[in-house]
């Protein structure tokens, strides 16, 4: 399975969270999810927040068009990016999702 998938208009993301980690950035693969680091701690959204942040930076897309569709409140989320398609998310990501590269700790 992978991955990035079509879902109407928009593109879903499964990913996995390692919050608290000692820099933030898209770390390659875990299991069948994108690994993304994050430097914020889950408490009162920030994590969420910065996650979308992030994710939007890298595919060059608004911050708005980019949210939490499941998992809000685990380490497993489902991420939608509305504005793109899945070959687009594939080539902004292309350098990090062949990587299996560990967030710092």
């Amino acid at each position: 399975m992978s991955p990035i998938s079509q879902k109407g208009d928009a593109v879903c993301l499964f990913v996995r969270v390692q919050p608290r980690s000692s820099k933030s950035g898209i770390a390659g693969m875990y299991g069948e999810q994108i690994k993304i680091c994050l430097k914020s701690a889950p408490v009162e959204n920030a994590a969420n927040k910065e996650c979308c942040e992030l994710l939007a930076k890298a595919l060059g897309v608004p911050r708005s068009s980019v949210s939490v569709m499941n998992g809000a409140s685990s380490r497993s989320k489902v991420l939608k990016v509305e504005g793109v398609t899945p070959a687009d998310v594939r080539e902004a990501l292309s350098s990090v999702l062949g990587d299996e590269t560990e967030c710092g700790a």
